[in-house]
Protein backbone atom coordinates (compact mmCIF):
# COMPACT_ATOMS: atom_id res chain seq x y z
CA UNK A 1 0.00 0.00 0.00
CA UNK A 2 1.42 3.38 -1.01
CA UNK A 3 2.05 5.97 1.68
CA UNK A 4 -0.13 9.07 1.54
CA UNK A 5 1.47 12.14 0.00
CA UNK A 6 0.80 15.83 0.53
CA UNK A 7 -1.55 17.62 2.87
CA UNK A 8 -5.25 16.88 3.43
CA UNK A 9 -7.07 19.49 5.53
CA UNK A 10 -9.74 18.02 7.82
CA UNK A 11 -11.03 21.09 9.68
CA UNK A 12 -10.21 24.80 9.88
CA UNK A 13 -11.05 27.40 12.48
CA UNK A 14 -11.99 30.41 10.35
CA UNK A 15 -13.39 32.22 13.37
CA UNK A 16 -9.94 32.31 15.03
CA UNK A 17 -8.49 34.71 12.46
CA UNK A 18 -11.48 36.99 12.97
CA UNK A 19 -11.41 36.97 16.78
CA UNK A 20 -7.65 36.90 17.39
CA UNK A 21 -4.48 38.63 16.24
CA UNK A 22 -2.24 35.70 15.26
CA UNK A 23 1.38 36.17 16.38
CA UNK A 24 3.20 32.82 16.02
CA UNK A 25 2.07 29.55 14.48
CA UNK A 26 3.37 26.06 15.25
CA UNK A 27 2.78 22.64 13.75
CA UNK A 28 2.19 19.97 16.37
CA UNK A 29 1.46 16.28 16.26
CA UNK A 30 -1.56 14.95 18.17
CA UNK A 31 -1.78 11.80 20.29
CA UNK A 32 -4.95 10.09 19.04
CA UNK A 33 -6.68 6.76 19.49
CA UNK A 34 -7.49 4.53 16.51
CA UNK A 35 -11.14 5.50 16.18
CA UNK A 36 -10.24 9.19 16.35
CA UNK A 37 -7.90 8.79 13.37
CA UNK A 38 -10.58 6.96 11.42
CA UNK A 39 -13.12 9.67 12.20
CA UNK A 40 -10.65 12.36 11.09
CA UNK A 41 -9.96 10.49 7.85
CA UNK A 42 -13.70 10.75 7.15
CA UNK A 43 -13.27 14.53 7.43
CA UNK A 44 -15.22 14.94 10.65
CA UNK A 45 -13.94 17.41 13.26
CA UNK A 46 -14.80 20.80 14.72
CA UNK A 47 -12.39 23.36 16.15
CA UNK A 48 -15.02 25.91 17.14
CA UNK A 49 -14.57 25.88 20.93
CA UNK A 50 -11.08 24.41 20.92
CA UNK A 51 -8.11 25.80 22.80
CA UNK A 52 -4.70 24.62 23.92
CA UNK A 53 -2.75 25.08 27.13
CA UNK A 54 0.58 24.16 28.69
CA UNK A 55 0.53 22.17 31.92
CA UNK A 56 3.60 20.79 33.70
CA UNK A 57 5.79 21.12 30.61
CA UNK A 58 3.33 19.38 28.29
CA UNK A 59 1.04 20.94 25.70
CA UNK A 60 -2.62 19.85 25.59
CA UNK A 61 -5.48 20.42 23.16
CA UNK A 62 -8.91 20.63 24.77
CA UNK A 63 -12.57 21.00 23.70
CA UNK A 64 -11.93 19.99 20.09
CA UNK A 65 -14.85 17.88 18.89
CA UNK A 66 -13.95 14.72 16.97
CA UNK A 67 -17.21 12.75 16.68
CA UNK A 68 -17.36 9.05 17.42
CA UNK A 69 -16.43 6.73 14.56
CA UNK A 70 -19.67 5.39 13.07
CA UNK A 71 -18.28 1.87 12.56
CA UNK A 72 -16.72 1.80 16.04
CA UNK A 73 -17.76 -0.56 18.82
CA UNK A 74 -17.91 -0.21 22.59
CA UNK A 75 -14.29 1.03 22.64
CA UNK A 76 -15.08 4.28 20.78
CA UNK A 77 -13.41 7.47 22.02
CA UNK A 78 -14.99 10.37 23.91
CA UNK A 79 -15.77 13.18 21.41
CA UNK A 80 -14.42 16.06 23.56
CA UNK A 81 -11.39 14.93 25.51
CA UNK A 82 -7.98 16.36 26.28
CA UNK A 83 -5.42 15.36 23.66
CA UNK A 84 -1.68 15.66 24.10
CA UNK A 85 0.22 17.79 21.58
CA UNK A 86 3.66 16.75 20.39
CA UNK A 87 6.01 19.74 20.27
CA UNK A 88 9.72 20.30 20.85
CA UNK A 89 10.64 21.29 24.39
CA UNK A 90 11.94 24.70 23.25
CA UNK A 91 8.63 25.43 21.52
CA UNK A 92 6.65 24.48 24.62
CA UNK A 93 8.82 26.75 26.77
CA UNK A 94 8.45 29.65 24.32
CA UNK A 95 4.67 29.22 24.16
CA UNK A 96 4.43 28.88 27.92
CA UNK A 97 6.36 32.11 28.54
CA UNK A 98 4.16 34.03 26.10
CA UNK A 99 0.89 32.84 27.64
CA UNK A 100 2.08 33.39 31.22
CA UNK A 101 3.06 36.98 30.37
CA UNK A 102 -0.65 37.66 29.93
CA UNK A 103 -3.04 38.59 27.19
CA UNK A 104 -2.12 35.63 24.98
CA UNK A 105 -3.91 32.36 24.35
CA UNK A 106 -3.23 29.26 22.25
CA UNK A 107 -5.79 28.64 19.52
CA UNK A 108 -5.99 25.71 17.07
CA UNK A 109 -6.20 26.94 13.47
CA UNK A 110 -6.55 23.69 11.51
CA UNK A 111 -6.31 19.91 11.73
CA UNK A 112 -4.79 18.14 8.75
CA UNK A 113 -2.88 15.09 7.59
CA UNK A 114 0.69 15.51 6.32
CA UNK A 115 2.05 12.38 4.66
CA UNK A 116 -0.44 10.25 6.59
CA UNK A 117 0.22 11.78 10.03
CA UNK A 118 -2.37 13.86 11.90
CA UNK A 119 -1.16 17.36 12.70
CA UNK A 120 -2.69 20.47 14.22
CA UNK A 121 -1.62 24.04 13.49
CA UNK A 122 -1.76 26.08 16.68
CA UNK A 123 -1.22 29.80 17.10
CA UNK A 124 -0.22 32.04 19.96
CA UNK A 125 -2.77 34.81 19.62
CA UNK A 126 -4.03 37.93 21.32
CA UNK A 127 -7.77 38.66 21.47
CA UNK A 128 -9.04 41.46 19.22
CA UNK A 129 -11.19 44.26 20.52
CA UNK A 130 -14.52 45.00 18.84
CA UNK A 131 -13.14 48.05 17.01
CA UNK A 132 -10.21 45.97 15.70
CA UNK A 133 -12.69 43.51 14.18
CA UNK A 134 -14.60 46.34 12.51
CA UNK A 135 -11.36 47.81 11.16
CA UNK A 136 -10.38 44.45 9.68
CA UNK A 137 -13.77 44.09 7.99
CA UNK A 138 -13.53 47.64 6.64
CA UNK A 139 -10.08 46.96 5.14
CA UNK A 140 -11.25 43.69 3.59
CA UNK A 141 -14.27 45.39 2.00
CA UNK A 142 -12.11 48.22 0.64
CA UNK A 143 -9.63 45.82 -1.00
CA UNK A 144 -12.49 43.73 -2.43
CA UNK A 145 -14.08 46.83 -3.98
CA UNK A 146 -10.72 47.98 -5.38
CA UNK A 147 -10.13 44.58 -6.98
CA UNK A 148 -13.64 44.62 -8.45
CA UNK A 149 -13.03 48.06 -9.95
CA UNK A 150 -9.71 46.96 -11.46
CA UNK A 151 -11.21 43.81 -12.97
CA UNK A 152 -14.22 45.76 -14.32
CA UNK A 153 -11.86 48.18 -15.98
CA UNK A 154 -9.89 45.35 -17.58
CA UNK A 155 -13.09 43.83 -18.96
CA UNK A 156 -14.10 47.15 -20.55
CA UNK A 157 -10.77 47.30 -22.36
CA UNK A 158 -9.57 50.59 -20.95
Amino acid sequence: MAKEQGEKVVATNRRARHDYLIEDTYEAGIVLSGTEVKSLRQGRASLVDGYAFVDAGEAWLDAVHIPEYTEGTWNNHAPRRKRKLLLHKQEIVKISHKTQAGGYTIVPLKIYFTDGRAKVEIAVAKGKREYDKRQTLRERTATREAQAAISARKHLGE
